[in-house]
Protein backbone atom coordinates (compact mmCIF):
# COMPACT_ATOMS: atom_id res chain seq x y z
CA UNK A 1 0.00 0.00 0.00
CA UNK A 2 1.40 3.36 -0.59
CA UNK A 3 1.87 5.44 2.13
CA UNK A 4 0.72 8.59 0.71
CA UNK A 5 -2.69 7.62 0.60
CA UNK A 6 -2.08 5.78 3.90
CA UNK A 7 -1.13 9.05 5.46
CA UNK A 8 -4.27 11.19 4.51
CA UNK A 9 -6.11 8.89 6.79
CA UNK A 10 -7.25 9.96 9.96
CA UNK A 11 -6.41 6.95 11.89
CA UNK A 12 -2.31 7.18 10.44
CA UNK A 13 -2.52 11.05 10.87
CA UNK A 14 0.99 12.38 12.20
CA UNK A 15 2.65 8.70 11.90
CA UNK A 16 6.61 9.29 10.53
CA UNK A 17 7.71 8.27 7.38
CA UNK A 18 9.24 5.24 8.90
CA UNK A 19 5.98 4.00 10.41
CA UNK A 20 4.08 4.75 7.19
CA UNK A 21 6.62 2.65 5.12
CA UNK A 22 6.17 -0.28 7.60
CA UNK A 23 2.08 -0.13 7.22
CA UNK A 24 2.65 -0.11 3.92
CA UNK A 25 4.40 -3.55 3.97
CA UNK A 26 1.99 -4.38 6.72
CA UNK A 27 -1.40 -3.67 4.93
CA UNK A 28 -3.18 -5.09 1.80
CA UNK A 29 -5.55 -2.84 -0.61
CA UNK A 30 -8.92 -4.84 -1.22
CA UNK A 31 -11.78 -3.76 -3.56
CA UNK A 32 -14.93 -5.05 -3.18
CA UNK A 33 -18.33 -4.79 -4.68
CA UNK A 34 -21.65 -3.40 -3.06
CA UNK A 35 -23.25 -6.46 -1.87
CA UNK A 36 -19.84 -8.23 -0.47
CA UNK A 37 -20.09 -9.64 3.49
CA UNK A 38 -16.56 -8.48 4.41
CA UNK A 39 -17.24 -9.78 8.34
CA UNK A 40 -20.29 -12.45 9.29
CA UNK A 41 -21.02 -11.94 12.98
CA UNK A 42 -19.87 -14.98 14.93
CA UNK A 43 -16.76 -15.88 12.71
CA UNK A 44 -13.41 -16.09 14.75
CA UNK A 45 -11.52 -12.57 13.53
CA UNK A 46 -8.39 -12.95 11.03
CA UNK A 47 -8.09 -9.23 10.36
CA UNK A 48 -8.79 -5.43 10.77
CA UNK A 49 -9.74 -2.99 8.44
CA UNK A 50 -9.78 0.54 7.24
CA UNK A 51 -12.03 1.80 4.64
CA UNK A 52 -10.41 4.12 2.09
CA UNK A 53 -14.20 4.62 -0.43
CA UNK A 54 -17.42 3.48 -0.20
CA UNK A 55 -19.47 2.55 2.70
CA UNK A 56 -20.43 -0.56 4.36
CA UNK A 57 -23.65 -1.28 7.01
CA UNK A 58 -22.83 -2.71 10.07
CA UNK A 59 -25.45 -5.12 11.47
CA UNK A 60 -26.44 -7.41 14.82
CA UNK A 61 -28.81 -10.37 14.34
CA UNK A 62 -30.06 -8.27 11.31
CA UNK A 63 -30.23 -5.22 12.67
CA UNK A 64 -28.56 -2.16 11.62
CA UNK A 65 -26.34 -0.43 13.86
CA UNK A 66 -24.38 1.81 11.97
CA UNK A 67 -22.93 2.81 8.43
CA UNK A 68 -19.48 3.54 8.49
CA UNK A 69 -17.27 5.09 5.50
CA UNK A 70 -14.22 6.71 4.76
CA UNK A 71 -11.64 6.61 7.75
CA UNK A 72 -13.74 4.46 9.41
CA UNK A 73 -12.19 1.29 10.61
CA UNK A 74 -13.42 -1.99 12.32
CA UNK A 75 -12.34 -5.70 13.02
CA UNK A 76 -10.63 -4.10 15.79
CA UNK A 77 -12.80 -5.42 18.34
CA UNK A 78 -12.78 -8.90 17.74
CA UNK A 79 -8.85 -8.75 17.98
CA UNK A 80 -8.49 -6.96 20.76
CA UNK A 81 -11.07 -9.25 22.94
CA UNK A 82 -10.32 -12.68 20.93
CA UNK A 83 -13.73 -13.01 21.20
CA UNK A 84 -15.58 -13.75 17.65
CA UNK A 85 -17.19 -10.98 15.41
CA UNK A 86 -20.01 -9.52 17.24
CA UNK A 87 -21.43 -7.73 13.96
CA UNK A 88 -22.43 -8.27 9.93
CA UNK A 89 -20.38 -5.98 7.93
CA UNK A 90 -21.89 -5.50 4.30
CA UNK A 91 -20.43 -3.33 1.67
CA UNK A 92 -23.04 -1.25 0.94
CA UNK A 93 -21.30 0.95 -2.09
CA UNK A 94 -18.57 -0.41 -3.90
CA UNK A 95 -15.32 -0.43 -1.49
CA UNK A 96 -11.68 0.10 -1.22
CA UNK A 97 -10.03 -1.31 1.82
CA UNK A 98 -6.94 -0.93 3.64
CA UNK A 99 -6.87 -4.59 5.04
CA UNK A 100 -4.26 -5.58 8.03
CA UNK A 101 -3.91 -9.19 9.09
CA UNK A 102 -3.90 -10.45 12.92
CA UNK A 103 -0.39 -10.44 13.17
CA UNK A 104 0.50 -6.97 11.72
CA UNK A 105 -1.73 -5.72 13.85
CA UNK A 106 -0.60 -6.70 17.09
CA UNK A 107 2.65 -5.35 15.76
CA UNK A 108 0.89 -2.20 15.07
CA UNK A 109 -0.36 -1.90 18.14
CA UNK A 110 2.78 -2.40 20.17
CA UNK A 111 5.06 -0.18 18.07
CA UNK A 112 2.50 2.40 17.15
CA UNK A 113 1.28 3.23 20.57
CA UNK A 114 -0.60 6.64 19.06
CA UNK A 115 -2.39 3.93 16.62
CA UNK A 116 -3.95 1.60 19.31
CA UNK A 117 -4.69 4.64 21.34
CA UNK A 118 -6.96 5.84 18.43
CA UNK A 119 -7.97 2.63 17.91
CA UNK A 120 -8.82 1.93 21.33
CA UNK A 121 -10.67 4.62 21.81
CA UNK A 122 -13.09 3.97 18.80
CA UNK A 123 -13.53 0.26 20.73
CA UNK A 124 -14.47 1.90 23.94
CA UNK A 125 -17.31 4.17 22.22
CA UNK A 126 -18.27 1.42 20.19
CA UNK A 127 -18.57 -1.19 23.19
CA UNK A 128 -20.37 1.94 25.47
CA UNK A 129 -23.16 2.15 22.68
CA UNK A 130 -23.58 -1.77 22.42
CA UNK A 131 -23.78 -2.23 25.99
CA UNK A 132 -26.69 0.67 25.50
CA UNK A 133 -28.61 -1.52 22.88
CA UNK A 134 -27.92 -4.95 25.13
CA UNK A 135 -25.05 -6.39 23.23
CA UNK A 136 -22.59 -8.07 25.00
CA UNK A 137 -19.55 -10.05 23.75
Amino acid sequence: MKTDRLQKMPLFEGLSDGDLKTLGGWTDEVEVPAGKHLVRQGAYPHEFMVIEEGTVEVTHDGQSLAELGPGDFFGEMALLTNHPRMASIVASSDVRLVVMHERNFRAMEETMPQVAERIQTVMEERRRKDRERGIEP
